[in-house]
């Protein structure tokens, strides 16, 4: 997978931005990232700081950029872009104090233009990741809701699943008289029809469960409603999909389980991609899926984004944080 990705990174070269400062592991895989010479990294900080680091890791930055929020040339232009971005909610003395942040700066760099792409949060939370990029970066045409897919592989095998990180459940939201604006179900339909393109990114060819612990109407209550109702609005979404549901994961993996309990169903059976009624089975779901099913984990990859920012694990490591980069940047 990650071969492809770098092939497609070399015939399209791209910045992506690293704001989490010098801590060791972004510093490792900034260096790697360097030597490869198919993406360039954009470092947040004093140079001073990175030099110091990188010869106490043994690591070499020489020609990666680095930019430091206290001496950006552009921050005055930064501000005011900000400030229109922000439109009356946040004032310049805000926009400019928290432009010193690494998540706030580096995320304007991005939607600036000056930098493809960003994958943060080896020191953030999630929530200071994805909110300044709700803020500035903003959906994308078509797109409600900001949603996450991670990759999974084991060997060859790829799979997508989603969302396991950023919606906690489904809720119809309704305006200030009480009409409902959007469904559950088109929510949940929408991270389904994204779930598929992203995996279609990593060469999955995807074929969509939409989950529950009902098949075709086996079980009633909790999110089977759900499940089916957003099935139905996927497929008007894009009708050239393969996607189904509901269906338990038994039925979307085996074959003789799926054409048993769905027959004729052309994802019972065979989905490679899998979407979640909630977060709590989605987390679950590709944390047994790693654990003990021997897979390895990339995510959570953002989706819905007006260009692609991702959010990493404090508890990440260097080979998660340059493997993250190569994905990230890929979107782009």
């Amino acid at each position: 997978m990650f071969d492809k990705l770098i092939e497609v990174l070399k015939a399209n070269p791209r910045k992506i931005v690293l704001p989490d400062g010098p801590d060791p592991r972004i510093v490792e895989a900034a260096a790697r990232l360097k030597e490869g010479g198919f993406l360039a990294p954009v470092l947040i900080g004093t140079q001073a700081e990175f030099d110091a680091k990188a010869k106490e890791l043994g690591y070499d930055l020489s020609g990666v950029e680095i930019l430091d929020p206290a001496t950006y040339e552009g921050m005055d232009e930064m501000v005011d872009t900000m400030v229109a971005l922000r439109k009356g909610k946040m004032t310049p003395e805000e926009c400019r104090a928290n432009l010193q942040k690494g998540n706030y700066f580096g995320t304007m760099l991005v939607k600036m233009g000056k930098a493809d792409a960003l994958l943060g949060g080896a020191t953030y939370s999630t929530a200071d990741t994805v909110r300044p990029a709700l803020q500035l970066i903003k959906t994308k045409p078509g797109a409600t809701l900001v949603s996450s897919c991670f990759i999974l592989q084991r060997g060859e095998e790829l799979l997508a699943m989603g969302d396991c990180a950023i919606n906690i459940s489904y809720e119809d939201s309704v305006d200030k008289e009480g009409n409902v604006t959007q469904t559950g179900a088109q929510k949940l339909a929408e991270v389904v029809v994204e779930t598929a393109k992203t995996a279609k990114v990593f060469g999955i060819d995807p074929k969509v469960a939409v989950l529950s612990f009902s098949t075709k109407g086996s079980g009633k209550g909790g999110t089977v409603a759900l499940s089916r109702e957003a099935t139905a609005i996927a497929k008007e979404m894009a009708p050239d999909m393969a996607i189904d549901g509901e269906m338990q994961f038994d039925a979307a993996v085996s074959p003789e389980v799926g054409q048993l309990k769905f027959p004729g169903s052309p994802v019972a059976g065979y989905a490679n991609t899998f979407v979640f009624p909630c977060i709590e089975a989605g987390n679950i779901g590709y944390k047994i899926a790693q654990r003990l099913g021997g897979f390895a984990a990339y995510g959570p990859i953002l989706q819905g984004l007006n260009a692609p920012i991702n959010d990493l694990s404090r508890g990440c490591n260097a080979d998660e944080v340059y493997k993250m980069a190569i994905i990230t940047a890929a979107l782009a």
